[in-house]
């Protein structure tokens, strides 16, 4: 509570240099209410779904959210996504999980750019398949706001969820990781970072 609260107090001082502020008041609203489980969200709400006992590919294969959660689980993850030359996907997700993090408006638009030119522009080489990018324009780009990019991340998220990840679990990476944890040796890396973190990371190397 006390982090969205700051959240809220940095993004409404941001307010009075945001020319079009009832679409960005409308994303610190949407972002201070509860959100359902079936929702993109932080490993803070994810952490719920596993079982206490659960680590490594146990917990990768209760659900695409578990997996996500874990440093390890991401790292396999896309392994197996860049065999299937797809690994945009899992990295489009990450780079919006960090978008929605941040609180600065500068770096919130210099963000929005380079996600719109990396993974939703036609001349970008690791476009990914969602629909609605044709919509985003430089002007919208200019004019960014935390949740830009909602829906697109939740049509590549279930596009993982319900496509590759299934396969995920049946594949050689997964069996691997899964026969090294059964001779003891550790799979998972156990980080407490955040999807956000991971992301971050990835997303400015």
């Amino acid at each position: 509570r006390e982090r969205e609260r700051a959240q809220q107090s940095v993004w409404r001082s941001l307010l009075e240099t945001v020319p079009h502020r009832r679409m960005f008041t409308r994303a610190v609203s949407r972002l201070s209410r509860k959100r359902p489980t079936s929702e993109i969200q932080d490993i803070s709400v994810f952490a719920g779904t596993s079982q206490p006992g659960d680590a490594g590919t146990a917990k990768w294969s209760v659900s695409l959210e578990n997996l996500l959660e874990d440093p390890e689980g991401v790292r396999r993850f896309r392994e197996f996504l860049k065999s299937e030359f797809s690994e945009e996907n899992v990295l489009f997700w990450l780079a919006c999980e960090d978008f929605k993090k941040t609180q600065d408006l500068q770096k919130l638009r210099e963000k929005a750019k380079q996600i719109y030119s990396t993974y939703l522009s036609s001349k970008s080489t690791t476009q990914v398949n969602v629909e609605g990018q044709s919509r985003l324009n430089e002007s919208m780009l200019e004019q960014a706001h935390p949740l830009m990019f909602e829906k697109l991340q939740e049509q590549i998220f279930n596009l993982m969820k319900f496509d590759s990840y299934s396969r995920f679990l049946r594949s050689d990476i997964f069996q691997k990781a899964k026969k090294l944890e059964e001779n003891g040796q550790k799979v998972s890396s156990g980080s407490e970072e955040t999807a956000a973190k991971r992301a971050s990371i990835i997303y400015n190397t």
